[in-house]
């Protein structure tokens, strides 16, 4: 089967690579780049066992297989040995972060996750993704059931009255009276049914449709119930004036933004359990230390054992206690090396039996006073 793209020849003396790769590299863990003819990283992978990796993609069909697709636009292998498989996993992140390697982007699996997002601009909007976008938006999550999620984020939408068109649809708001001529007209039918406010035609003000993002925002990060109270409210009045129907409609909006609620509780709870000292077996002895905050690592040593090597190690701890327990956003440089925090962790539980919460990692190992 032809394979669209290929290349005709290899750019690369692939048989010299095949040598070099059997005379020098070692079965460890490792981080490699494959390089083109002028010296541009094409693409990075992570292996536990070098060796027996890199002799895997010579061993591929090509063009059928990625590995072979790869090795033909290769000149060069370079390598990184790491001292484990967790520090291969977070050296081969950080190296596609900095060399943006074309094969890797091409590559990458859709996500399985979702994200709560909130734009920046006139108009904030609400919304679920599960592509990372810039800085500007902030990155509520990760979330699981992305069907689930987007029926709640529209309802919460729905609810207060916030936007779901484009984010490049201009925005005027009511103060800016001056810049229509003629009838206002929304941009579409939901201003019409009463869920949204209208901000791309001048039908709401910028405080009020601020204000109602802002409780959105509160919401999600679990600040301010007022969505849910005014679900409750709606809900009683239908229920005492025996209006059945109009109950049972505001009582589903009640169980899907409970829901809501529930997995944003979830998320921020399982970044913030993310929060600890994790000491690494090396493969080969070297073992390592990383103080990892929300998801991330913050700092990493070789893992003090000495009274010496703590007291050294123990600034690096104590520079991330106390850090804000805040339930805002990932900021979208991070999620990348947090999903592959949280992976790790769900995919080998006896890994967490090697953690210590940074409190408690300070109160073991506190300065002992000294008499005068």
């Amino acid at each position: 089967m032809a394979v669209a793209g290929a290349l005709a020849l290899p750019l690369g003396d692939l048989d010299l690579l095949r040598r070099r790769v059997r005379a020098l590299a070692e079965d460890r863990p490792a981080v490699y780049r494959m390089l083109d003819p002028t010296g541009r990283v094409v693409y990075v992978g992570k292996a536990k066992q070098l060796r027996a990796r890199l002799i895997s993609y010579f061993r591929a069909s090509y063009p059928e297989d990625k590995g072979a697709r790869i090795l033909h636009a290769t000149d060069d292998i370079q390598w990184d040995y790491m001292p484990s498989e967790f520090a291969a996993l977070l050296g081969e992140l950080r190296q596609i972060r900095r060399f943006r390697p074309v094969f890797n982007v091409r590559m990458n699996r859709a996500r399985r996750l979702g994200f709560i997002k909130v734009s920046g601009g006139a108009a904030p909007k609400i919304y679920v993704g599960s592509t990372v976008g810039n800085e500007e938006v902030r990155h509520y999550g990760p979330f699981v059931g992305a069907a689930r999620l987007e029926e709640s984020v529209k309802i919460l939408n729905d609810l207060l009255g916030l936007r779901d068109c484009t984010l490049n649809l201009p925005i005027a708001y009511q103060e800016q009276g001056d810049l229509f001529a003629g009838e206002q007209r929304a941009a579409c039918l939901r201003y019409e049914l009463g869920t949204c406010t209208g901000p791309c035609a001048g039908f709401v003000t910028e405080a009020e449709y601020l204000r109602r993002a802002a409780q959105a925002t509160d919401f999600i990060e679990v600040r301010d119930l007022a969505p849910l109270d005014r679900v409750i409210q709606e809900m009683t009045k239908a229920s005492e004036k025996e209006h059945f129907e109009r109950a049972s409609w505001w009582r589903d909006r009640f169980e899907t933004l409970t829901w809501l609620l529930s997995a944003c509780t979830r998320a921020h709870a399982a970044l913030e359990s993310l929060s600890f000292v994790y000491t690494d077996p090396g493969t080969y002895g070297d073992d390592r230390a990383y103080v990892i905050r929300r998801g991330t690592v913050r700092a990493t040593a070789p893992a003090p054992h000495t009274p010496i090597e703590i007291e050294a190690f123990r600034p690096l701890v104590a520079e991330h206690f106390g850090d804000d327990g805040d339930p805002g956003p990932i900021p979208p440089s991070a999620i990348d090396e947090t999903l592959l925090v949280l992976s790790w962790f769900r995919r080998k539980p006896a890994a967490l039996k090697r953690t210590v919460p940074i409190d408690e990692w300070l109160k073991r190992h506190a300065p002992r006073e000294t008499g005068c």
